[in-house]
């Protein structure tokens, strides 16, 4: 992705590396800086991730728990400011530990400087999992 990427284009582009379990590929669309958030997870749970090192850590175990078949929606809104974009979206697949299938919504907002991911906040409820106890890093 060039350094003109509009967030939109960006974004998709991550969705379809995360389809092809190319978390490397997705990891590299992040700033070094850049932050992701968790505003509803659970105690125990992280709630922020400050850097490109500490989101790689965080989605490296992620192929291991779900398994992405699909995003059936994806609808991005622009916002005023032209770094930000609102996505509702949807994604199915299953759960690899259970074989079970995972379905869920999720609302991300999304903000991209200099064609790289600066600030994420993935707002998805995780105690909707078969198991709530586990999150993408296999932590407890």
């Amino acid at each position: 992705m060039t350094t003109n990427t509009a967030p939109a284009d960006l974004y998709l582009h991550g969705l379809q590396l995360l389809l092809d379990k190319n978390l490397a590929a997705w990891v590299d669309l992040w700033d070094e800086d850049g932050i992701l958030e968790f505003p509803f997870a659970p105690e125990g749970r992280p709630q922020r991730l400050e850097g490109k090192a500490a989101v790689a850590e965080y989605m490296r175990g992620y192929p291991g728990h779900i398994d992405l078949h699909d995003f059936p929606h994806v609808e991005i809104h622009q916002t005023v400011t032209p770094e930000t974009i609102v996505v509702e979206m949807r994604g199915v697949g299953r759960l690899v530990e259970t074989g079970g299938p995972f379905d869920m919504s999720y609302i991300a907002v999304v903000t991209v400087k200099n064609g790289r991911i600066t600030g994420y906040r993935d707002y998805w409820n995780p105690l909707a999992l078969e198991n709530p106890a586990t999150d993408f890093a296999g932590s407890n």
